[in-house]
């Protein structure tokens, strides 16, 4: 692997950080993209890679959408994110996770840490035994802002695929609207439940097949094989697992005529958003319309550190400024013939300090 510096996906990182624990067995990586608008807040995932090189791409990957994700939706919060290296087995210790607390400690609050795949509600409060900074704890009582920040995710991405239905089709409901939701975990299924409480007409997929088809017979929509999601003929594609689908083959696959999910870097590369516009697919920036569960977390840390609660009623309404956002981004996507992605990574560069010359 070269130097991670060199790479194309190093973007001036402010620290990018490798943590080893010979002890615990951790390895992760810690990478701050930018704490112009406050302390890098992003969650931490736990996977396994075959090659390192993927965990040091996904976390450089990951920081900066997490710079572009808390500008866009206002928040006072720079960009983190933390990749922790698994085995083959998936192994997750208790000393695993102390360590990694020590390690978000020993940066004094430059990185705010939540849950992210492979990461739940409980490591969180493992790793909050180490470090006060950390978000997606259990709620205080009912209405507070926290935990779990899936659901706020869905929440937001459904509105977003309601605001692009109306937009690219002309339709202010979703009743008849062929939905392909591809990862029916949290947020994929939480955002499934939500559209077919609208009315939509639902096709799922998930690598977990048994659940895909659970959900469906719920809901009474369809399941597929998860290899043949991308190709079903419908309104609406809505990845809501890992990222970097949408590449040259993932984009030939495509049968739709919107892309609204919740899967983070959906682009594989920056160029792939100009072929989703060649062939005249609607795109929601996926940064834009997944900061529900970002929003969530940092409502409930910023209200903790001011020694108060979040609420949910003021997550709920940063939440439905989504749609307003998206709708923004493609009238200036419209007028200015730049895709939808340019304009919104233009936008976000602005709010952090590095606007492009």
């Amino acid at each position: 692997m070269s130097a991670f510096w060199t790479e194309a996906d190093f973007d001036d990182h402010e620290l990018v950080q490798v943590v080893h624990c010979r002890k615990s067995g951790l390895t992760a990586i810690i990478a701050l993209h930018s704490t112009h608008l406050g302390p890098g807040a992003g969650g931490t995932r736990f996977w396994h890679y075959n090659d390192p090189a993927g965990a040091m791409r996904d976390a450089l990957r990951l920081s900066r959408g997490m710079s572009y994700k808390n500008a866009m939706a206002g928040l006072p919060m720079g960009g983190g994110k933390a990749v922790i290296l698994a085995d083959e087995q998936r192994i997750k210790t208790p000393d695993m996770l102390a360590a990694f607390g020590d390690a978000v400690e020993a940066l004094g609050g430059r990185y705010v840490t939540a849950e992210d795949v492979g990461i739940s509600e409980a490591d969180m409060v493992a790793v909050a035994q180490r470090t006060a900074h950390v978000s997606g704890l259990p709620v205080a009582g009912e209405g507070s802002a926290g935990g779990d920040p899936g659901p706020f995710t869905a929440y937001g991405i459904f509105l977003g695929i309601k605001a692009a239905v109306a937009h690219k089709l002309g339709k202010d409901s979703l009743a008849g609207v062929h939905v392909a939701v591809q990862g029916t975990g949290s947020v994929g299924g939480g955002v499934a439940r939500l559209l077919a409480k609208d009315g939509a007409t639902l096709t799922l997929a998930d690598i977990h097949a048994d659940r895909a088809a659970a959900l469906a017979q719920e809901l009474g929509g369809d399941a597929v094989a998860s290899d043949s999601i991308m190709g079903v003929a419908c309104d609406v594609f809505s990845p809501n697992a890992l990222g970097a689908i949408l590449d040259d083959d993932g984009i030939a696959r495509l049968d739709c005529a919107i892309v609204a999910g919740g899967a983070n870097n959906q682009l594989a590369r920056p160029h792939h958003g100009e072929a989703l516009a060649a062939r005249g697919v609607l795109y929601a920036p996926d940064y834009v319309i997944n900061a529900g569960g970002i929003i969530s977390v940092a409502t409930e840390y910023l209200a903790r550190r001011d020694g108060r609660h979040g609420d949910v009623a003021e997550v709920r309404a940063l939440i439905e400024q989504i749609p307003g956002r998206l709708e923004t981004i493609w009238q200036e996507s419209a007028a200015s013939g730049v895709t939808a992605d340019v304009v919104a990574d233009r936008m976000a560069q602005q709010l952090i300090g590095r606007a492009q010359a």
